[in-house]
């Protein structure tokens, strides 16, 4: 595309033209504020313009060959820009200039109420803890409201309490030269560090911060049915606020032991079951573990390896519907006995027949005369 197209000026534009131009589609462009998918790559394509067209040699190599010319001039600059975007008022803060601190005419107050930090822990539960719910102690560290100030960092006798580098600003401006042309920079007090006030001024028991680290042990009440990165938020136990602001919350990040009897899918519950040949052919009454106990079931006649059997509502309770509840699936294991006794190996030969004696008859009453054979 062409450079004077992508910033709307004449092939005869002077620098001061460019610059405005540049000054004016930057702000509509920045990915920031544009939120259109190809917002980036067109600033990215500005920036290319911009550094071009301000460049004599450039501009000159351009005008004449367009980019292939650049290109083989060893010009491969991707504009005046990193690209990795920051926060939107620094950038244009430093690009567009003023004490306002920002896009917009934004300016922060640096003595305004400010909410704490959130704060994460991660715990670990067992497996039935986790099923079944559990109220547990917690040990955490956070910042209390510093009783010494308030929570306004401030010294309460000191009598000077303006930094007199910023002007209780926070922000401090200076004019810098670059590629761009000059510009006013604005950026973090060096004295105060963007609190505004005089560091004489400081709270000697906080120095300043609002706030100092306590230890803590409260209790949190674990629901049913919780799993591996469930979050459990406890509001204003996070850090303490500043200059009066709210404190912040804590995040408790569950993880949860993996079982030796039992496999989780979301609220199923999956388990494996044993039997015998005899048991997969006659069927049986067997007792299977589940999370609520020993629970008796049917093991229906002819069973295949591998058929899952249905405990219906014995899972794991949905999160936040306690009544509802998953289901428990038995995967039934056929396990062929490596060592029978004497009277087992004259049952299975005398099976062996039987089976062998009707495919050549063509009949399939296999079941029933193992029953006879068994005595059943």
């Amino acid at each position: 595309m062409d450079y004077y197209q992508i910033l709307e000026v004449e092939k005869n534009a002077t620098k001061d033209d460019i610059k405005k131009a540049f000054r004016q589609k930057a702000r509509k462009l920045h990915p920031d504020v544009n939120k259109e998918p190809d917002a980036e790559e067109k600033f990215k394509e500005l920036g290319r313009a911009y550094e071009t067209l301000m460049d004599d040699e450039k501009r000159a190599l351009y005008d004449q060959y367009g980019e292939d010319g650049l290109k083989n001039a060893g010009y491969s600059s991707q504009g005046p820009f990193d690209f990795g975007f920051g926060d939107i008022n620094d950038i244009f803060a430093s690009f567009f200039g003023g004490m306002g601190g920002g896009f917009g005419g934004y300016r922060e107050n640096p003595n305004a109420p400010r909410r704490g930090a959130d704060l994460r822990m991660d715990i670990q539960i067992d497996f039935m803890d986790a099923i079944k719910g559990i109220e547990k102690e917690i040990k955490i560290e956070h910042t209390e409201t510093c009783t010494e100030c308030g929570g306004t960092g401030s010294d309460k006798n000191a009598k000077e309490t303006v930094c007199k580098t910023c002007g209780g600003h926070g922000r401090v401006q200076q004019e810098v030269r670059s590629m761009l042309g000059s510009f006013t920079s604005v950026t973090t007090c060096p004295k105060c560090h963007g609190t505004g006030k005089s560091p004489e001024s400081f709270c000697k028991k906080c120095k300043g911060e609002g706030g100092v680290k306590q230890n803590k042990t409260i209790k949190i009440k674990i629901p049913k049915g919780v799993d591996t990165g469930s979050k459990i938020r406890l509001s204003n136990e996070g850090n303490a606020g500043k200059n009066g602001g709210n404190p912040g919350d804590l995040y408790v990040v569950l993880h949860v032991k993996e079982s030796e009897k039992f496999i989780r899918d979301g609220a199923d519950i999956h388990t494996i079951l044993e039997i015998s040949p005899a048991q997969a052919v006659l069927g049986d009454k067997v007792t299977v573990e589940t999370v609520d106990g020993m629970v008796e079931m049917s093991v229906p006649e002819g069973i295949q390896n591998l058929d899952k059997l249905l405990l219906k509502g014995r899972g794991v309770p949905f999160l936040g519907r306690s009544e509802q509840r998953g289901n428990h699936y038995v995967t039934i294991k056929i396990i062929t006995p490596k060592k029978i006794s004497k009277e087992e190996e004259k049952l299975y030969k005398a099976l062996y027949d039987i089976q062998k004696n009707d495919e050549k008859s063509g009949k399939d009453n296999i079941m029933d005369k193992v029953k006879t054979a068994l005595g059943k």
